[in-house]
């Protein structure tokens, strides 16, 4: 019974069900939309703070200083979401999760991530609990019919790219466990892959934390650039969403990206890289045979708890949060609770934004020591990039190949 309860005690269960508690106080207070903005704000800073703060405190956080840490991250990305509405801003097209990030980067890179700040910068954990939400707006029917494509997509380049990435890694040099998390990450969902890697192979955390680094940096402006190559290129949202959510390697950046796009490339774009996350735990249950076979230091018995322990909580909740809303509710209440429930989802990426921004330092990256490194994903990164391209194509749509210059 003890070993039961302990494993919800992750980043992965506690993000999940912290989603679910906001989506059924969603369900239950419905005139939560007829608040003013002000009562909502506050309302949005009490519920995701205080859930956040016990959620952390039971992962083993220190959140004496969490108070304080979550108020300045919030209050900067509701200054971001009003810089974004004000309509000078609007015509330019920049929305809030550009100055979310760009506020967030600044600080870090000039003046450092202050120390009261840290217990609340946590973007995974925030970005989690508003994928989990994101479910409420996306409807079942939608995720079978564009997840078994995308299913299809992970799976040629998961694989496909994981490899090239260890081949690569090994013709530069890189040795064994660096060129494993950097296939992980590059392939299938950046840091929490880099993260389930580095448990099943027990890989070194300065190792785990330069991974971590390299995804969130090369993520933030492959947020930018790919949605303006998609729109150059004069591809559907659906083929523009399979791109973006099977290359960029943050599940925050995917969502941030397709928002530039428009809702089908935004749901598109997560419904991908869910798909792409449901191979997380596959791939780390495989990473840990194939360590195990190679005789290193890692004492991981390969089964099927090991399996389940990988494998991405927060992938249930959306699908769980999409049933609920697509076949447990009518349409008119669907929609009208989907409303609210776009709020909170909204707040919880912003909030992860300005995280992403505070946790990425360029130092790190691009210190002489990991140059290597750093060639070798760059490298593996271009080919996903084309090699998705291609997939996406192939399966989403029909291109005329006409550039829109």
């Amino acid at each position: 019974m003890k070993d039961f309860i302990k494993q919800f005690r992750s980043e992965d269960w506690l993000s999940t069900i912290m989603g679910a508690t906001l989506l059924t106080l969603v369900i239950c207070f419905p005139q939560f939309k007829q608040l003013s903005k002000i009562s909502q704000e506050i309302i949005k800073l009490l519920l995701i703070g205080g859930l956040s703060a016990i959620g952390l405190k039971v992962l083993g956080n220190k959140i004496r200083m969490f108070a304080l840490g979550f108020i300045f991250i919030f209050a900067i990305a509701y200054l971001s979401q009003y810089i974004s509405s004000i309509s000078g801003i609007k015509k330019i097209g920049l929305e809030s999760v550009f100055f979310s990030v760009a506020i967030g980067l600044i600080i870090r890179n000039s003046i450092g991530l202050p120390k009261w700040v840290e217990p609340a910068a946590k973007s995974e954990f925030y970005i989690k609990a508003g994928l989990v939400i994101l479910g409420s707006s996306i409807l079942f029917g939608e995720i079978v019919k564009a997840g078994a494509y995308g299913m299809i997509q992970a799976l040629i380049v998961v694989i496909s790219v994981w490899y090239f990435t260890f081949w690569l890694a090994k013709k530069l040099g890189v040795d064994q466990e660096m060129g494993i998390m950097l296939s992980s990450a590059v392939s299938i969902c950046g840091v929490s892959a880099a993260i389930a890697t580095c448990g099943a192979i027990k890989g070194d955390n300065k190792k785990l934390s330069f991974v971590i680094s390299i995804v969130l940096v090369v993520a933030i402006p492959m947020m930018y650039i790919m949605p303006f190559l998609s729109q150059l290129m004069g591809l559907s949202q659906e083929v523009a969403g399979a791109w973006l959510g099977g290359t960029i390697d943050t599940t925050g950046a995917v969502v941030a990206s397709g928002k530039f796009l428009g809702e089908i490339a935004e749901s598109q774009s997560v419904i991908i890289k869910s798909a792409q996350n449901v191979l997380l735990g596959v791939a780390a249950f495989a990473i840990s045979i194939y360590w195990s076979i190679k005789g290193t230091k890692n004492d991981i018995r390969p089964s099927a708890s090991v399996l389940w322990e990988r494998f991405p909580k927060f992938v249930l909740g959306f699908i769980a949060a999409s049933i609920v809303f697509s076949f447990l509710l009518d349409i008119d209440t669907a929609k009208s609770l989907s409303g609210s429930a776009r709020g909170l989802r909204e707040t919880l990426f912003s909030i992860a934004f300005v995280s992403i921004g505070l946790e990425t330092d360029f130092k790190k990256v691009f210190g002489k020591e990991n140059r290597l490194y750093t060639l070798t994903f760059l490298i593996a990164q271009m080919f996903n990039v084309i090699i998705t391209l291609i997939v996406a194509l192939l399966l989403f749509g029909n291109y005329n190949f006409s550039f829109g210059f």
